[in-house]
């Protein structure tokens, strides 16, 4: 959108997190604009009906979804709609409040049209989140919860932070999601091992009848993060969503030695993981994609990789609010290519023998 490139080279002056902040004021504010206009947008950014499934019991009117780290506090589910998602996820939310890692935290790389955080969960807390969620559940798009430990929980009580946040939030979602893969939390990561992973989705299951999904590393080495799902799905995850952000800074020249890397420059090592992951699990659970997506082509890939959904959060702030329309067409042109009807059709196919 030509309005949207011109409102970013005014953004792109400002520090990163500074021009998201007054992002999401402005489109907290559109709240206020009439449902004519609101139409108006809705209907914009509507694409087809052949990109629609029912996946753990909720329609999802397409496959874009936005992913975590975006909407931290629940504060523009409504826009998110507007925009054209299929469906949108929030957090990653703790416990307790807290401010998150000290600043600057937050780093564009325009010529690679990526980002790095160091964020570390800074959210307004689960009880303050619960409230707008009340307010918004159930929601005419599904409504993912991300969950992570606060900061200063030691690891051998981290348990105890994703047993509070799922039995606190689990009414308000549709789907909630173990992040145990940021990189931002010193010793979060340390998670990702068998006995919690083990231990957390037999807890789930006793506490709530909600899918919980697991968000995996792509810094694993490969074997590790296979046996980790593997492992999380026989436990009672309804799915896996690779990947999180990555601490490889080789992927970008002048990368800070902290934080997690997103974008462009992690498609393909996004990808490989995910591929990885879906030979083994394609068929078995449901598959969420994210890291580095900003085309049709490149969700396309993921699709019949194995990914029922995908995600997108840095080509989101690249490419703008037509970016969803725009990967759903070619999405549409890409089926209608290979002589598929439905999106259902194309998930996996990849994956099946050739007739």
């Amino acid at each position: 959108m030509f309005t949207y490139q011109a409102l970013k080279e005014y953004l792109f002056r400002l520090d990163p997190e500074t021009a998201h902040n007054l992002a999401e004021g402005a489109l907290r504010l559109s709240r206020l604009c009439t449902p004519c206009q609101n139409y108006f947008i809705d209907k914009n950014f509507i694409v087809d009906d052949r990109l629609s499934q029912v996946i753990f019991g909720k329609k999802f009117l397409n496959p874009v979804g936005l992913a975590a780290g975006f909407d931290k506090n629940a504060t523009m589910i409504r826009q998110m709609a507007m925009f054209g998602f299929g469906f949108t996820e929030i957090g990653t939310l703790t416990p307790k409040p807290q401010d998150g890692n000290a600043k600057p935290r937050l780093f564009r790389f325009i010529e690679e049209e990526s980002l790095q955080n160091a964020f570390g969960f800074n959210n307004e807390g689960m009880n303050a989140v619960k409230k707008r969620l009340e307010r918004s559940y159930p929601f005419v798009l599904p409504i993912g919860v991300n969950i992570g430990k606060n900061k200063l929980t030691a690891d051998k009580l981290a348990i105890n932070d994703y047993k509070t946040l799922i039995e606190n939030l689990h009414e308000f979602a549709d789907y909630m999601v173990i992040n145990i893969s940021s990189p931002n939390t010193k010793g979060l990561r340390s998670l990702q091992n068998e006995e919690f992973i083990s231990e957390l989705f037999t807890m789930t299951k006793e506490l709530t009848e909600k899918p919980v999904l697991l968000k995996i590393s792509p810094d694993l080495e490969k074997k590790e993060a296979l046996s980790l799902c593997v492992k999380a799905v026989e436990c009672g995850a309804k799915g896996i969503i690779a990947t999180n952000t990555t601490i490889d800074y080789s992927l970008l020249q002048e990368a800070k030695n902290f934080g997690g890397i997103s974008g462009k420059v992690l498609a393909e090592k996004s990808f490989e993981m995910f591929d990885y992951i879906a030979a083994e699990l394609y068929g078995k659970t449901t598959l969420i994609s994210v890291g580095g997506i900003d085309s049709a082509e490149e969700a396309y890939r993921r699709i019949k990789a194995g990914a029922s959904l995908v995600q997108i959060y840095t080509s989101f702030i690249y490419k703008g609010p037509s970016l969803v329309k725009h990967i759903n067409e070619g999405l549409m042109e890409l089926m209608n290519f290979d002589g598929f009807t439905h999106i259902s059709e194309a998930i996996g196919c990849d994956r099946k023998p050739r007739r």
